[in-house]
């Protein structure tokens, strides 16, 4: 079943490429759409160079450490507003207002406030924070009462509560909140380099295609950013479901 699935996604990947190079094709204008072969010899002789490397890691780096950052005080701020109701409430203004404001205007009050090195960094952790403390929270809020009643009355420890009622049950939250940040971390992180230009960025590159007209260079750091982003979608989601297995054996 799992491989039919592979051979279907592959068809439908095959597909689409069919369609580009048809479009690229019929419109003749590369200028306006290039051919997905161009893209690919054009990557091949990226992957060659070391800045590609150094670009690719310096996006990497700054994007990876906003959704860790985010993932972190999304998940303590959960955990706080569950135990402290207060807490909730006092938190609801800021993440209300994190979800409604348009991320153009967090970069540019960014860029007012900090150096553009780091805005990757801060727009990606904004993005992921209320992603996070939302599903996390409603994980725990949807935690049976009944048997942390009964953990009470049998006087189980916080480490065994943790380990067999609460974690079973934010699982399906976390990847659920882990799978929509990432991806939303990579669209936030890249458009506040693009805004931002800071040197050696992915979002540079971007930029620069755009001021010279070349689709070539505009779509290889495309396909560079959605294969980067799937392919550390799937890593981190394959640890995570790693680690909640090793723990459901304890």
């Amino acid at each position: 079943m799992k491989n039919k699935v592979n051979l279907e996604k592959i068809a439908a990947v095959a597909l689409a490429l069919g369609v580009w190079q048809f479009g690229a094709m019929a419109l003749d204008k590369s200028i306006l759409l290039v051919s997905p072969l161009d893209v690919a010899a054009l990557l091949t002789k990226l992957v060659g160079e070391i800045e590609f490397w150094q670009t690719v890691g310096y996006s990497f780096s700054r994007i990876t450490a906003g959704f860790a950052l985010g993932l972190l005080s999304g998940t303590i701020f959960a955990v706080t507003a569950h135990r402290l109701p207060i807490f909730e409430i006092l938190l609801w203004p800021f993440i209300a207002a994190i979800k409604a404001t348009p991320v153009a205007s967090f970069i540019i009050l960014c860029l007012i406030w900090l150096n553009s090195s780091a805005l990757s960094i801060i727009i990606s952790f904004l993005m992921v924070l209320p992603i996070v403390y939302t599903n996390m929270l409603q994980g725990l809020k949807s935690t049976d009462f009944k048997l942390l009643q009964m953990a009470d009355l049998f006087k189980a420890s916080w480490p065994r509560k943790l380990i067999y009622i609460f974690l079973p049950q934010l699982k399906p939250y976390l990847l659920s909140a882990c799978s929509v940040s990432l991806g939303m971390s990579w669209k936030a992180g890249v458009a506040a380099e693009v805004i931002g230009i800071p040197d050696g960025s992915i979002g540079e590159m971007l930029y620069e295609a755009k001021i010279y007209l070349s689709s070539a260079d505009l779509f290889a750091w495309t396909v560079v950013i959605v294969i980067i982003s799937i392919i550390f979608e799937k890593l981190f989601n394959h640890l995570l479901k790693s680690a909640f297995n090793r723990l459901e054996r304890i």
